[in-house]
Parts: structure tokens; C-alpha cells; sequence
């Protein structure tokens, strides 16, 4: 069967880096951090989280569909910042989804967590005095809605799904749509994710669960941008951050008769399922899962020259990824980037985000860096601890693993 591969035709993205590409790279090739204080509400002495990537303001005002009357009944932030990447990820392509090409335009758009906010706020106007929520709760609260939002921005009417697979969604979310265009369904897809979880449910969850960032019982908090530290000897855990990111997809076909030259092409992609554990990892089925994404791209583990980790800061999270690169890549595993140590861990747009900046690293012929590392005897990795780093790129190879077991791992190819 001769596949189509998939070409990136544009894309772009909001994290704690910043709200503009230029400025989230050049503040992640410079070894910086988006982490800072806890700031989206009051905390209290007890409350256990104190630090989060946070996204700084957009400028509304240069986007009339974000100062419309329409969006101020979208509450949640996870709209506006969806629909701001989104369309500045068309921009990038120079293309219009006109009402020819809209029934060709799939969406798989999506988000790990939803707009939860707008639920729990309800339930305080509720509880505090017995109001009925805004019409919109519902709607705001629902995580298609996203995709659907987005098919209103752009006018899209080809498939629309949402691919929900807790930290792995975005990456998820370029898998279906390239299974779209593999099955002559579409030929544009929109993908991405988005996710503003910093809310007291959210991260007080992550803190009981043990799996968000909190110091040694003791020991002084430290400075915020050195907390996220993966792959580490010290690590403790992941940094909650927010973001959104979106990578426009097409077939080559309409590529090539559109006179577009894209620079990157998805060349291989495989999904598994751990069925072993909620949150912890199963190293037989992530292994399986990265070395099926390169046998898809026809590949051999040594043509990979880079690894975009996953990479959360997590004891045994890390362990497992370090473990599984060991067993596929031998003594000779690539260099490892994990993105999280600059913009924290953004739930299921952070697969997005980081598949943007390695895309963005892969034209500039540079991998960033991993900061915050401190080598970890049981882990033996390149982090790229020394800051960026020159190196020519021809495949790259993006992991994701999500809550539940959900593993997705892409391998992109620069074609220029």
C-alpha cells in the first residue's frame, strides 16, 4: 500500500515562553525558564503548590474574532488561546479554507482537561448563593467544544473529532489526522491542543497524587525555574503549566498543487496502550511504541538524530523513557531534549507545544537544551545540558505518554 505522509504546513503556539513564536524560541535557545509563581489565584499558606507555568496576556485588540461580543461568553481561556493559534497557524500556511477546500478541512483540535474552570465556578456562584450557572457553562466546560470552536473559526466541515489522550493528545491528535488524509478523508486537518488546568482542584490533586512538584520536606522552596529538572538526580516531580499549540497537516498532493514547499514531513507514527498502570508507565509497551514509530518511517533506530522527550520530571516516568531509549537505541541512543524543563508540563497541549519547538529546532538546524540537569547515575542520557546545541536534523523522534497508558510517538522528517 503506498501511505501518504503527511506534510507540516504551518503552525504555531502560546506557553509560558511566550505568546509569539520568535519570542518562546529565543527565550528557549537562550536556556531560559517560563516557570514562575502561582499567580491565576490566592494561595494559602496550606495550599501545596506554589509555582506553575503560566501564559503571559494576549493582545486581544489585533484580533478582531477574540474582541468580539461572541467570545466573552466563552469564559474558559482554553478558547481564546485555541483559536489564536489556530488562526495564526493558517496564516503561517497562506492558506484560506475556502467553501471549496472547507469540506476537505478536518479538525482534530483538542485538550486533555477542558474548561473545568468554568464548572467550578459555577458550583461557587452555586453553593455561595444559590445562583443557576450562565447558559454557557455547559458549553464552555465540554472539551469538543474546542474543535468545535474551531471549525466556527475557520469554517471547516470535514471530520471532526476529539482525540483525548490525557498528555499525549497533541501528538494523538496529528496521528488521526494523518490517519484522516491516509484514508482519503481529508486533505487539511488542524490539530493541536490546549490546556489551562491552573486551578486549586486541578493542582491540589496533582499534589495529593504525588505527581506535581513540591521541595524536600525542610528544604526551602527555590527559585521556580529551577524546579522542573527531568531526566535529573533531583527530580521531584512536574511543573503544571498551560498552553496551546496547533500544527496544520496536508496531504502532499495538495502540497504540491497548491505550489506550497513544506519543510517537514510526519514519516512515521504508532499509538499503544499500556494496560498496566493509571499514571505509571509500562516500559515493554512504551518501547514498543517508539520502536514502531520508527519502523513506520521505514527507519532504523541509528537514522534518528534526535529525541524530543517526554520527559515530566517524574521518578519513575523518566526512568521508564530512559529505559525503553536504552533498549531500542543501544549505547548509541540520540540526544535528548525535554522541553518541560523550560515551559513545565501544559497537560495535553504540552505533545503540541514541544512537537513545535523540535519542528522549529529541525528547520533551525539547532536542538535546545535541558535545563535544570544534574546527571542521575541510573540514567545514562545527552541531555543537552550545556545549553543549545548546533546539530543538523534529519529525523526526529517525539515522544508522549499520557495518563491511563496512552503512548504516541511520531517521527518527523526535514525534507529540505
Amino acid at each position: 500500500m503506498d501511505r501518504q505522509r503527511p506534510v507540516i504546513l504551518g503552525y504555531d503556539a502560546v506557553s509560558p515562553l511566550g505568546v509569539d513564536m520568535e519570542t518562546q524560541w529565543e527565550r528557549a535557545a537562550r536556556s531560559e525558564s517560563g516557570i514562575g509563581p502561582l499567580t491565576r489565584f490566592p494561595l494559602s499558606d496550606r495550599f501545596p503548590v506554589k509555582i506553575a507555568g503560566q501564559v503571559g496576556d494576549i493582545n486581544a485588540k489585533a484580533y478582531p474574532f477574540l474582541a468580539s461580543r461572541d467570545m466573552a461568553l466563552w469564559s474558559s481561556p482554553i478558547f481564546r488561546h485555541a483559536m489564536l493559534t489556530v488562526h495564526r497557524a493558517l496564516e503561517a500556511c497562506g492558506i484560506e479554507i475556502t467553501t471549496d477546500l472547507a469540506p476537505r478541512t478536518a479538525v482534530t483540535f483538542s485538550s486533555a482537561i477542558g474548561g473545568l474552570d468554568a464548572v467550578i465556578q459555577a458550583d461557587r456562584l452555586w453553593v455561595s448563593g444559590g445562583k443557576l450557572p450562565h447558559p454557557f457553562t455547559n458549553p464552555n466546560s465540554c472539551i469538543n467544544m474546542v474543535g468545535g470552536k474551531v471549525s466556527m473559526l475557520t469554517g471547516a466541515t470535514g471530520p471532526i473529532t476529539a482525540a483525548i489522550t490525557a498528555c499525549a493528545t497533541g501528538s494523538t491528535s496529528m496521528i488521526i489526522g494523518a490517519m484522516f488524509i491516509e484514508a482519503g478523508m481529508a486533505d487539511v486537518v488542524v490539530c493541536g491542543a490546549v490546556d489551562f488546568p491552573l486551578i486549586e482542584p486541578i493542582l491540589g490533586g496533582f499534589a495529593t497524587m504525588n505527581g506535581s512538584y513540591r521541595p524536600k520536606d525542610g528544604q526551602p522552596e527555590g527559585l521556580p525555574g529551577e524546579a522542573s529538572r527531568p531526566f535529573s538526580m533531583d527530580r521531584r516531580g512536574f511543573v503544571v503549566s498551560e498552553g496551546a499549540g496547533c500544527i496544520v497537516i496536508a496531504s502532499k498532493a495538495f502540497a504540491a498543487a497548491r505550489g506550497l514547499k513544506p519543510a517537514i514531513e510526519m514519516a512515521g507514527w504508532a499509538m499503544t496502550s499500556d494496560a498496566h498502570h493509571f499514571v505509571a508507565p509500562n516500559l515493554s509497551t512504551v518501547k514498543r511504541c517508539i520502536a514502531g514509530s520508527i519502523a513506520d518511517a521505514g527507519l532504523a533506530p541509528q537514522d534518528i538524530a534526535a529525541v524530543n522527550a517526554h520527559g515530566t520530571s517524574t521518578k519513575i516516568g523518566d526512568k521508564i523513557e530512559a529505559d525503553a531509549l536504552h533498549d531500542i537505541f543501544g549505547d548509541r541512543v540520540p540526544p535528548v531534549t525535554a522541553n518541560k524543563s523550560q515551559i513545565g508540563h501544559a497537560m495535553g497541549a504540552s505533545s503540541a507545544i514541544e512537537m513545535i519547538l523540535a519542528m522549529e529546532g529541525m528547520r533551525r538546524g539547532m536542538l535546545l537544551p535541558t535545563i535544570n540537569y544534574s546527571p542521575d547515575p541510573e540514567i545514562d542520557l545527552d541531555c543537552v545540558a550545556e545549553g543549545a546545541r548546533p546539530l543538523l536534523q534529519e529525523f526526529v523522534l517525539k515522544n508522549a505518554f499520557g495518563f491511563g497508558g496512552c503512548n504516541a510517538c511520531i517521527v518527523l522528517r526535514r525534507m529540505e
